[in-house]
């Protein structure tokens, strides 16, 4: 390829010498690293789809089974996205990294958040920029970090709700940020969880635990119907009409 006047000098370190290529170094488990380091690292292997940067410290998830992961990830992302659907001026993603601050950019698993008038933004590059309102984990191999790197990283940037789905204990956590710590929410007389931050969001516990997504998609069927995510979606409207 024929180098151009402008290419030639970034690579000429004397006239007459060509430098040779810059080598990146790839991501490993257990790296420390700046966050600038971590993305140029990371952006440097498209083939690596989930890494993540927590408190400095490089996370690289193992290959993800079915039953431990991909199943309740669709279960939840499903729960979520319908909510999403019902509820404009709100936003939801897959596996998006979030810069957090400088030593913490994490992939959560789902994420819900307020698009105009939220706690984050998107970037000119496309990722989003401080905490949303509400991030969900599944947690099977990663539980011990989920529980609590992550735990800490996400209450002191002012995640508002983290959900975590312990997969193989069998058992949901949805801790709710209140004077700088997470209270873990109770369920209702009926066995619901309901969203502190996003009115309507249901989650019937048992149903999500037991994986059947029709009655977990029925309850929240019922909190789509409520007055209180009526008036949640006017007060969107209100802030930023659409």
């Amino acid at each position: 390829m024929k180098m151009n006047h402008k290419n030639k000098e970034k690579f000429m370190i004397s006239p007459g010498v060509i430098s040779p290529k810059v080598t990146i170094p790839p991501l490993e488990n257990g790296d420390k690293l700046t966050r600038a380091e971590f993305e140029r690292r990371y952006e440097a292997m498209p083939h690596v789809k989930k890494a993540e940067l927590i408190e400095g410290i490089v996370y690289m998830s193992s290959p993800l089974r079915i039953e431990r992961h991909g199943e309740p990830h669709s279960i939840i992302a499903t729960w979520l996205g319908n909510y999403w659907a019902a509820t404009p001026g709100v936003g939801s993603a897959n596996n998006a990294t979030v810069r957090l601050d400088n030593d913490n950019e994490p992939q959560p698993d789902v994420l819900l958040r307020i698009k105009h008038w939220g706690q984050s933004q998107i970037s000119e590059d496309d990722y989003v920029e401080g905490a949303p309102e509400l991030i969900v984990e599944i947690a099977a191999s990663s539980a011990s970090i989920d529980m609590h790197q992550k735990l800490k990283v996400y209450r002191r940037s002012g995640v508002q709700e983290y959900l975590v789905w312990r997969v193989l204990e069998e058992d949901i956590d949805w801790f709710c940020l209140q004077a700088g710590e997470y209270i873990a929410r109770s369920t209702n007389a009926n066995g619901i969880i309901c969203s502190q931050v996003f009115s309507g969001l249901w989650l019937d516990k048992s149903a999500l635990l037991a994986r059947n997504i029709a009655d977990v998609l029925e309850v929240l069927q019922q909190g789509l119907a409520s007055v209180e995510h009526q008036a949640f979606v006017q007060q969107l409207a209100d802030m930023y009409p659409f």
